[in-house]
């Protein structure tokens, strides 16, 4: 963010990543929300977006970039978000994303820093793309398990972010590589607190327990471990297949909010016009002995 004025703050980020899904429309549809999610995470409203393309100058058709294109700008139209320009770069490998820009009241900013003791944690999308990406790429994945994954994905952080705003929240992360654990750590760190997660009301993509058991696992898994290192506590009776699903790097996930007890309802309430699987997960105290618990 860098404030321009008393009133008015640019939001800036940037997000590209391989294909995860076989549709190049579908792909290039995920990246711009993927990309987008950070302004709206925040609670900005995304304006701008500048594409970013690494694409093979020969054995894949240029149809596919077309396509992961259209999809794209398919989404920001959607949103109100103009593509200004971008930048391409010929590469053997396939990479797709945006860097967006969006305008927020620097007093109404949800940052990764602003949870408080007494606070609840809502979720606001299932997890499980990561396993389920990795199913895909397999062939372990069935239809429905892809259909699923990719519906989630493709459900904008839009609503969430107008819900933020209108609730006053000021404390929020959106769940992308660093997976649920990673970004509830984060959020945790930043604001000085400990985050207590139920790990029974984390919702999940329908498949995403069934890949983690087949260890449709991503490098995300053993990453994310260390990035959290020894500042989480997980409860004995939580599986290990249950573990890796909280540790699996999302792609265009939910929101993770943290809001005052007496406001989660409403809240909720208003989430779930949008959001049918968002829950309540959790809930904020003060520092304890470790970041993070999940019970």
């Amino acid at each position: 963010m860098y404030k321009l004025r008393d009133d008015l703050a640019v939001v800036q980020t940037l997000d590209f990543f391989t294909p995860i899904v076989d549709d190049p429309f579908d792909y290039g549809r995920i990246a711009a929300l993927n990309s987008i999610n950070d302004v709206w995470a925040m609670g900005g409203t995304p304006i701008t977006a500048m594409a970013i393309t690494c694409f093979p100058k020969k054995g894949v058709d240029f149809e596919i970039l077309g396509e992961i294109m259209r999809g794209g700008l398919s989404i920001l139209t959607e949103n109100g978000v103009t593509l200004v320009g971008g930048h391409s770069v010929q590469s053997n490998e396939i990479m797709f994303g945006y860097s967006v820009t969006g305008l927020i009241h620097p007093d109404e900013v949800a940052a990764n820093a602003g949870a408080k003791p007494g606070d609840v944690v809502i979720l606001t999308k299932p997890i499980g793309t990561g396993v389920i990406s990795t199913g895909i790429k397999f062939g372990k994945a069935t239809k429905e398990m892809a259909e699923a994954s990719v519906k989630i994905m493709l459900t904008a952080g839009r609503k969430a972010a107008e819900a933020m705003r209108e609730f006053g929240v000021r404390g929020a992360t959106d769940i992308t590589g660093f997976g649920l654990m990673g970004h509830a750590w984060e959020l945790a760190k930043g604001s000085g607190v400990t985050i207590e997660l139920n790990a029974k009301q984390i919702p999940l993509i329908d498949g995403a327990l069934e890949m983690a058991r087949r260890k449709m696992l991503t490098q995300g898994d053993k990453t994310n471990r260390e990035y959290v290192g020894n500042d989480f506590l997980l409860d004995t009776d939580i599986t290990k297949e249950m573990a890796s699903l909280l540790f699996d790097p999302q792609t265009a996930g939910g929101m993770l909010i943290s809001i005052a007890a007496d406001k989660s309802d409403a809240l909720l309430a208003r989430l779930r016009e949008t959001y049918a699987a968002a829950a309540i997960i959790g809930r904020v105290t003060d520092k304890e002995t470790r970041s993070l618990v999940v019970i």
